[in-house]
């Protein structure tokens, strides 16, 4: 009895494991192993975008950038913001009042302070976090962005 007992609980298990990397291979249309993303992203990109860290107030360069074009996931090239929607919210951190529909994706932050959270729909990698307190005039949100976690693409008109 202890052995069937001892069998069906190793078996739970092992089985338990296999479908939960599975379901987390398949999260995302961009999966990598952590050693991937360390050899493809710098130590600061690696701790934001893979860790949820947040960059320094006011030291990404983008934060003050307002040049037309797009900004997109640094870990996999996926649009996410649009510059027309970019608006300096005086926070420190690159600002937009709406995104991309469908490209960025979004989970509850365990702590409340820091609002919702943000991730790219295509990689998982973390953004930032999005508040009620944007531009009322337009949407009301103000998505507010690791400048390390973007990549920007001018236009080219």
């Amino acid at each position: 009895m202890k052995n069937i007992l001892l069998f069906t609980l190793t078996l739970l298990i092992f089985s338990c494991n296999g479908n939960a990397q599975k379901n987390q291979k398949s999260a995302y249309k961009v999966s990598k192993t952590d050693a991937e993303w360390k050899q493809q992203l710098t130590p600061q990109e690696y701790q934001v975008l893979r860790k949820s860290g947040t960059e320094p107030a006011f030291s990404s360069p983008l934060n003050k950038n307002y040049e037309k074009g797009t900004y997109v996931c640094k870990a996999c090239n996926t649009p996410l913001f649009k510059s027309i929607h970019k608006f300096d919210s005086g926070t420190g951190w690159p600002s937009f009042d709406q995104e991309i529909k469908g490209n960025v994706a979004y989970s509850k932050d365990s702590h409340a302070f820091y609002g919702t959270e943000e991730h790219c729909a295509t990689c998982g990698g973390h953004l930032g976090h999005v508040f009620n307190d944007g531009p009322k005039n337009t949407t009301g949100k103000r998505h507010c962005i690791n400048g390390v976690a973007l990549k920007f693409i001018p236009d080219t008109k």
